[in-house]
């Protein structure tokens, strides 16, 4: 003892520097020295009491420790034995601090100072010890780090500190993050089987991936074999040779345990038997009745006998050896009810990501279902009203998207050009329909292969017109920045903020439709001409004129939906040659000329193609055959569309 009290007097005296003396009595240094011998000679093995004593001092100087032996500042004075932290000035100068009050002692030189450089392991463990000071930092924002660190690298040290932070939590955000990773750590590195167990119960049906991250390595299997299924192990199940593994992989199996010689191929027969024949033997059986594969076998088992071939097996012997041997997988987790809990736990999230998939396949199939509404709702006006088939309706749609990338160019702010861009590219679009339609529509009516074959003219013409002004390079419609991102409900559904500007879109547009054919005198007139054109024309109304306001508004409703559908495709003079097969779909299926059956055959057709999707997700082209096929059928038996008009429109 007084030994002792002789040293520490030593080091005080002996330690003194410019500026301050270090204090060797003070708790922190005291603990370093009782320690020292391990900090000095540390590795994995043997340092973590040392870590774990500092950790669990209650110091507040310990983190201060930790976070500079961490970083490889933490230096020894070889005269004194007591530890500092310093930095360093130059390649000879050290400006040193005392652990004890965090003052700067002074500047001194390196000669005398013994860095401690703590390999990649150890720096490990400090970090783990370093995360009971971070999860109770007053800043939130090292509490969040902590718990991002634990949710990567968790391990058994880290759950009672985890537990002791949660009590005194104030932030109820990061309090419940606490909690869910205390659960999280406690399938894995519970005390008990039954905390374990608990702790599972708390995710069942979540969604989120860090839980079966969880419970996954816990269902791990190993495949074993042996003469009879072992007692006291966790199995999870039996497996039959030819069914759950091949014969080839059972017996690779039995080799591997020892449990039978290796295999006697073919070619390792017949290279020993050859390398051994004697006159006209081998191994006691003549060469002429080789050609016999049990006559093979004998000889080679000759040879094995007296030692000239290695033992291996026959494939007579092989599948009795398979016959005679049972296989079976077992968990790496050893009880019972662990796995059992945890696969039943991963039986409910399964169900559940099931049915949220579900979900998001909807949420995808009603977002395809509004841009074919847009594209096709324009069509469904021209081709219901004026039996119009209009092969250029795409253009207009890609007239429409081209409108919106000349606006942006004028207009650099994303939000205001796409308003701007909306009545421009109707008004653009409208334009360009009455053209056509007094130009070349007007001239063809009731003869619709001449209007197909004009307008499929018209298509290809203002294809190259738009590549001669814009060339072919794919033009960019550029979306707001609110736009951006995706709503996220969980880890399975989610959808683009665009997609849902679109659904509304088409919403927005339902409604105007239906306000323009109830309420306005260009609907009245418009339900007139598509019922019965010659008792309209009978009571004062212009058929030629309603013709062209028609026209016009279907090629204008066109370039709205060019606009919308080029926030999320790129622009480029084919954008409407890609929509215009499911535009004519659309308007088929749903039933011509009206608009509550384009609505219903967008939403068939969006569900069918997501749903073929899904079950061939990795063949697009085979997904939209197998939609056309059905299509082809389902008009066999609606050939007028799941809503059918009488009049005109029907062809009455």
């Amino acid at each position: 003892m007084i030994s002792r009290f002789l040293s520490a007097a030593a080091l005080v005296l002996a330690f003194a520097a410019p500026g301050h003396a270090q204090d060797a009595d003070a708790p922190i240094q005291q603990l370093l020295q009782e320690h020292s011998e391990i900090i000095q000679d540390s590795s994995r093995r043997t340092i973590g009491p040392a870590i774990d004593a500092i950790r669990d001092s209650g110091l507040p100087e310990a983190q201060l420790v930790l976070e500079r032996w961490a970083a490889r500042e933490m230096w020894l004075d070889e005269e004194t034995g007591l530890f500092v932290y310093a930095e360093e000035i130059d390649r000879d100068t050290l400006r040193i601090f005392d652990f004890a009050t965090a003052e700067e002692i002074g500047e001194v030189s390196d000669e005398n100072y013994d860095q401690l450089k703590p390999n990649s392991g150890i720096r490990g463990m400090i970090g783990s010890a370093l995360v009971k000071f971070q999860l109770s930092d007053p800043d939130p924002a090292a509490r969040i780090d902590a718990l991002d660190s634990l949710a990567r690298n968790g391990n058994e040290s880290h759950l009672p500190v985890l537990r002791a932070s949660i009590e005194d939590e104030t932030d109820p955000e990061i309090k419940t993050r606490k909690e869910r990773l205390e659960r999280l750590l406690t399938i894995s590195f519970g005390a008990t089987p039954e905390a374990r167990i608990e702790a599972m119960d708390a995710f069942r049906g979540d969604l989120s991936v860090d839980v079966r991250a969880k419970l996954n390595p816990i269902l791990a299997t190993r495949t074993s074999a042996g003469t009879a299924l072992p007692d006291g192990v966790n199995i999870a199940r039996e497996l039959e040779p030819g069914e759950d593994l091949t014969e080839v992989e059972a017996y690779e199996l039995l080799v591997s345990e020892g449990l039978a010689p290796a295999r006697l191929t073919d070619d390792m027969q017949r290279r020993t038997l050859q390398d051994n024949i004697d006159g006209d033997n081998v191994g006691g059986v003549p060469v002429a009745s080789l050609s016999s594969p049990e006559a093979r076998d004998r000889a080679y088992a000759a040879l094995v006998e007296a030692g000239l071939a290695e033992a291996a097996a026959t494939n007579a012997e092989v599948a009795q050896a398979i016959d005679d041997h049972v296989f079976y997988e077992t968990y790496l987790e050893p009880n019972q009810a662990v796995t059992d809990a945890a696969e039943d736990v991963l039986n409910s999230i399964e169900l559940s990501v099931s049915l949220n998939q579900f979900f998001d396949l909807s949420l995808d199939a009603l977002s395809l279902a509004s841009i074919y509404f847009l594209a096709a709702i324009g069509l469904a006006i021209t081709f219901g009203v004026m039996r119009v088939i209009n092969m250029a309706h795409g253009e207009f749609i890609m007239m429409g998207a081209y409108t919106g990338y000349v606006i942006q160019q004028i207009i650099p702010n994303y939000t205001v050009s796409i308003l701007v861009a909306i009545p421009v590219a109707f008004a653009v679009t409208f334009g360009a329909g009455v053209a056509m339609e007094r130009l070349v529509i007007r001239h063809l009516y009731s003869r619709p292969l001449e209007t197909l074959l004009a307008t499929f003219g018209i298509s290809i013409a203002l294809q190259q017109l738009a590549k001669n002004i814009f060339g072919t390079q794919a033009r960019p419609l550029t979306s707001p920045g609110w736009l951006d991102g995706a709503w996220i409900l969980n880890d399975v559904v989610s959808i683009s903020y665009i997609r849902i500007a679109i659904f509304v879109l088409a919403l927005c547009f339902l409604g105007i439709f239906l306000f323009i054919m109830k309420k306005t005198r260009l609907g009245l007139e418009t339900r007139a001409v598509t019922q019965n054109p010659k008792m309209a024309a009978s009571m004062g109304i212009n058929p030629d004129k309603v013709n062209m306001m028609t026209f016009g508004l279907g090629s204008g409703i066109a370039g709205i939906a060019g606009v919308a559908i080029g926030l999320y495709a790129k622009v480029t003079s084919e954008l409407g040659a890609d929509y215009i097969v499911q535009s004519f779909m659309t308007v088929v299926v749903g039933g011509v000329g009206n608009i509550w059956g384009t609505l219903l055959g967008a939403t068939m057709i969006g569900f069918l193609q997501k749903g073929i999707e899904w079950f061939n997700p990795s063949n697009t082209l085979a997904a939209q055959t197998y939609m056309i096929v059905f299509i082809i059928i389902f008009i066999q038996f609606r050939p007028r569309g799941i809503i059918a008009l009488k009049g005109r429109a029907a062809g009455d």
